[in-house]
């Protein structure tokens, strides 16, 4: 799933138009699943973080920058997924090892320019 994952979030900061829309489409649908399979648990596998949770919780890092040329808002399509991803950077362990959002954001804007997308 994480390289599913990926490849969308990928298209949605590389690609224009039809494309780009379809990965986002492609991307709500995903995270629909997962959000769906969260539930109303703490973690993926329960109360602890697994093995999903740590596959997952570093695409939080690229969400500015999918939601910015995605046009579209996580928090709000997918709130659970955004509570998860809250109650997961509350663990040292996590919010150390993730780089900051906006610098993702920062690499992603330079990555469209070397493409010729902007």
């Amino acid at each position: 799933m994480a390289d599913k994952i990926y490849g969308i979030g990928r298209n949605i900061i590389v690609k224009k138009n039809e494309e780009q829309e379809a990965a986002k489409k492609e991307f709500i649908d995903c995270f629909k699943l997962l959000e769906e399979h969260l539930g109303d648990r703490t973690c993926f596998a329960g109360d602890k973080l697994g093995f999903v949770d740590i596959a997952l919780v570093p695409f939080y890092t690229w969400f500015k920058a999918f939601e910015t040329f995605g046009k579209f808002s996580i928090e709000s399509e997918f709130p659970k997924l955004i509570a998860w991803t809250k109650r997961c950077l509350q663990k040292e362990s996590v919010s150390k090892s993730l780089p900051d959002q906006h610098k993702v954001y920062e690499f992603a804007v330079d990555m469209r320019k070397k493409l010729g997308v902007e």
